[in-house]
């Protein structure tokens, strides 16, 4: 039984986190073998001032600003 857990920048639709849950959990039973309905995945919203990326918060990250920007608009 695969328990999965995904971290993601707050922000992320819905529609996205649910095609994202059925494409992880297609390649569970493709590579895998598992069960469908034994796939169970957690997404986990994080903000992009708790994370950093090579020493740099994310929300101070000027390579990032634009993914950040985008995700505080939706």
């Amino acid at each position: 039984m695969p328990n999965i857990t995904v971290e993601l920048l707050r922000g992320r639709t819905l529609e996205q986190r649910r095609d994202f849950a059925k494409a992880v959990a297609d390649s569970a039973v493709e590579i895998l073998g598992a069960r469908r309905q034994d796939v169970r995945m957690v997404f986990s919203e994080i903000t992009a001032d708790i994370v950093a990326n090579g020493g740099v918060l994310a929300s101070e990250d000027d390579s990032r600003a634009g993914v950040v920007a985008a995700l505080a608009d939706d």
